[in-house]
């Protein structure tokens, strides 16, 4: 039911048309473009990718392409969404099992670590990350995840604390996820050293707020 009322909240994010090859062949030409233009961000960054690069790299044509994304957006949009897809696998594995206060305290500690040592290892991520804050609608798919995110954060505060507030639950949530991402694109903009600095002087900053017990609209305390 919980998952049900999260969805409901989300505001569909407009996609380019582009090309979903269902044959053997066009499913490997699609993931060579992924690929390249993963590598190509990685070495230049998004700002400097570009569609005649791509397919030149790729040894396809330009025209074909266009045939698989209409735009540069496109290419970053469907890296962008995979990433996600892997971190939410992720945070729903770690937080769904949480039950009690210890589960919740180490499971949103070791997914922060988890999440840096990530990004630390896929250098591509830092440049999609900057392409998507170019994009009006990319900046969307963004939030759209950290709501997802955020739901599945306030579903466990929600499990431990059953008589908190729930609205106040659910928006503390959303914006502690949404902050994490933010410290991790600074994190991994400083020297690895103080970029954990950063990770852990954030972990602690929302873990007073995660682990500090709120109150029903009865004012009784949860704990």
């Amino acid at each position: 039911m919980r998952k049900k009322n999260r969805e409901e909240h989300l505001e569909p994010v407009a996609e380019p048309i582009r090309r979903h090859p269902t044959q053997r062949r066009s499913r490997e030409r699609q993931e060579r473009i992924l690929a390249v233009a993963t590598q190509l961000i990685a070495s230049k960054g998004s700002d400097q990718l570009k569609m005649s690069e791509i397919a030149e790299c790729s040894e396809i044509s330009i025209g074909s392409l266009y045939q698989y994304f209409p735009d540069k957006s496109s290419i970053i949009r469907v890296l962008a969404e995979r990433y996600n897809l892997e971190s939410r696998c992720c945070i729903e594995q770690a937080l769904g099992a949480v039950d009690d206060v210890p589960g919740l305290h180490a499971a949103y500690s070791d997914l922060l670590d988890q999440y840096y040592d990530i990004v630390l290892a896929t250098p591509a991520m830092r440049d999609i990350w900057s392409g998507m804050q170019a994009d009006q609608q990319l900046l969307q798919l963004e939030l759209q995840e950290s709501r997802i995110a955020g739901g599945l954060l306030a579903e466990a505060i929600l499990r431990v604390y059953p008589h908190s507030d729930a609205r106040q639950v659910r928006e503390s949530a959303f914006l502690i996820w949404h902050l994490g991402e933010a410290t991790m694109r600074l994190a991994i903009s400083c020297e690895p050293q103080e970029g954990r600095g950063l990770v852990e002087a954030y972990k602690q900053m929302s873990l007073r707020q995660i682990m500090q017990p709120a109150c029903d609209e009865s004012g009784r305390p949860s704990s």
